[in-house]
């Protein structure tokens, strides 16, 4: 990357003995309280080098002056040069490694997965000709005209959208006119783009919509329950767009029940259904939505019984502070969702807050499944779909259970 006319001495930074340690292992962050050394003040988005303590190149990274992350590593070991022929090779690589994994009949999955893919901070997801590019870092903004350029010649998109977190709204917008949902690329939709998952029509809400329009993450899962919902009436709670229910439609449920607080949520399951009229089994089976907090919903509803049960919450736990009531929720639900259970039926129970260690979660629901007095089947735990690496501890955020109740 070009550096400023004033061609500042490159920054190189220190880094304390545990760092050195956790950048050799792979992680991609360093904290600003990990940082011993550094020659100079640093802006964001500039290049930085770390060396060790005998003064040899250890790592490269982007540099954030306001961030606890204060470095996102895009490199270690030998020296390299993040020039443009690098970073193009770099985009090309992580493209690479999602080649095959989807055919035609799927439109919409993560094409670049932040740290977990070489881009930290940095997410993009194609929704069909469509893509939506999602920044979580400022360390990109002074960065974003090579991204743009970069994804137009690799991905060829007919429109680019760009969304930021909270976080960086205020400095992109006021240091670099950039905002929330605007277009780098093409014209803005009118209304939701509709994209194709395993052949099920979905529509993205990709200007506005939470995320970047869509769950993709889930994909897998969904997958999963549609080969477990022939003859069953099932329990989509939190269901967002009716994901689940649209899945377990199509693979022969008797009815299905979306149960979100969200009346914005519902509308977009009903639509989402009616995209799909043309499939027998999905017009076939009864859809009902019911607006209502799940919890105090599964807690007043003792004769309503489902043969499966589908728990996906939203993260309960955005920051460290709340793991511990994550924990607790989490239980809660299981317990309240396990009465709806039928004989023989099945218990979908995930969660996607990555301040709650795997452990945590499925110990949480174990528990509430053991105090039930109810004998259950494990079927299968599950974690990240293939375009959703996790390659570091703190991006394992998706984890997943099923459990059938036995006769």
């Amino acid at each position: 990357m070009a550096e400023p006319s004033s061609n500042p001495p490159r920054l190189r930074l220190r880094v304390t003995a545990a760092a050195e340690s956790a950048i050799r292992s792979g992680h991609p962050w360093v904290y600003d309280n990990s940082i011993r050394e550094q020659n100079r003040a640093g802006t964001a988005g500039e290049l930085a080098v770390v060396f060790d303590r005998r003064d040899r190149f250890l790592a490269l990274g982007l540099f954030d002056p306001l961030s606890p992350i204060r470095l996102r590593v895009l490199h270690h070991g030998k020296p390299a040069t993040a020039d443009d022929v690098w970073w193009r090779a770099r985009l090309a690589s992580a493209l690479e490694r999602r080649a095959g994994l989807f055919d035609a009949a799927t439109t919409g999955y993560r094409c670049l997965s932040g740290e977990n893919d070489g881009w930290p901070g940095l997410v993009l997801d194609r929704y069909d000709t469509a893509y939506v590019l999602k920044l979580y870092s400022a360390v990109w903004l002074p960065r974003l005209n090579d991204v743009v350029r970069w994804l137009k010649e690799a991905v060829q998109p007919e429109r680019l959208v760009l969304r930021l977190s909270r976080n960086i709204q205020p400095e992109a917008e006021a240091k670099f006119q950039l905002r929330e949902g605007q277009m780098l690329v093409g014209t803005a939709p009118n209304g939701p783009v509709v994209f194709q998952e395993t052949g099920i029509r979905f529509e993205a809400e990709v200007v506005r919509g939470q995320k970047t329009g869509f769950f993709l993450d889930q994909r897998e899962n969904r997958r999963r329950v549609e080969k477990l919902s022939a003859g069953r009436d099932v329990l989509n709670a939190f269901s967002f767009s009716g994901g689940f229910s649209l899945y377990a439609a199509r693979g022969g449920a008797r009815s299905t029940t979306d149960l979100d607080i969200s009346p914005h949520a519902l509308d977009s399951a009903c639509r989402n259904f009616a995209l799909n009229a043309a499939a027998p089994r999905i017009v076939a089976c009864r859809h009902e939505c019911v607006q209502a907090d799940t919890f105090d919903w599964l807690g007043a509803k003792p004769d309503a019984d489902f043969d499966l049960v589908v728990l996906d919450p939203p993260s309960l736990a955005k920051r460290e502070t709340e793991r511990e009531g994550a924990v607790q929720a989490y239980h809660r639900l299981a317990t309240l969702g396990i009465p709806r259970l039928r004989r023989g039926g099945i218990l979908v129970a995930a969660s996607c807050s990555a301040h709650v260690t795997t452990g945590e979660f499925f110990g949480a629901v174990q528990e509430a499944l053991e105090a039930s007095g109810r004998r259950f089947l494990e079927l299968e735990r599950t974690g990240h779909a293939p375009d959703h690496p996790a390659t570091f501890p703190e991006a394992n955020y998706l984890k997943c259970l099923f459990v059938r109740f036995e006769p």
